[in-house]
């Protein structure tokens, strides 16, 4: 009999502490971590797509202008520092890591710019069709990067929302939740101007 009784007692604290737990956000910190976890995973995918795009980009506009070295290595050397850096998921957890790596995915952006401005004086290259369907799989990648980006900000800022509003934010303390940080404001205008990329063909 008594034994009953303790498992008796036993569901019932599990059920007070379910009921408990949801009724202070616990599961909603749950979904949103996972959310954000997931607009993650789609912002690296998307990188990753610009950066593999980069190779045969740089061959191609050296096959025409080689001796643009100076801008042709400065896209190379961006992607190397991209694509050197250490990425997982605590690093969405890590201010400082995350600085680092949108600096370095800015830089990218940068160089990425930088060398379509030079195709503009090689008539030749731009005619090039390996380049002009590169270019619109470079435009196309850069779009999808700003969407993702956006979406992987606001699960952020619903996330933080959440467990630093009361009551939740007790359970958020209880549970180790913390504050993740996001893509910077300055960043967030810069990586969402697209490289410019233009289809005219020279006269």
């Amino acid at each position: 009999m008594y034994e009953k009784v303790q498992l008796i007692k036993r569901q019932c604290l599990i059920l007070i502490l379910v009921f408990v737990l949801s009724g202070c956000g616990y599961n909603a910190m749950q979904m949103q971590d996972e959310q954000v976890k997931a607009g993650w995973a789609e912002v690296l995918n998307q990188y990753q797509r610009r950066a593999d795009l980069v190779p045969n980009l740089v061959n191609t506009v050296k096959g025409y202008a080689s001796h643009e070295e100076s801008v042709l290595v400065q896209v190379t050397n961006a992607r190397a520092k991209v694509g050197s850096m250490q990425v997982n998921n605590e690093l969405i957890n890590d201010p400082k890591a995350l600085e680092q790596f949108q600096q370095a995915q800015s830089q990218l952006t940068g160089a990425l710019s930088r060398l379509l401005v030079v195709s503009e004086n090689y008539p030749a290259l731009k005619a090039d069709a390996g380049f002009r369907d590169l270019q619109a799989q470079l435009e196309g990648t850069e779009n999808r990067i700003t969407v993702a980006r956006n979406r992987y900000i606001k699960t952020v800022q619903e996330y933080n929302v959440t467990i630093r509003s009361f009551p939740s934010n007790l359970t958020a303390k209880m549970f180790g939740y913390t504050v993740k940080p996001s893509f910077t404001v300055a960043n967030e205008a810069e990586t969402s101007a697209p490289p410019k990329v233009d289809f005219g063909t020279s006269k």
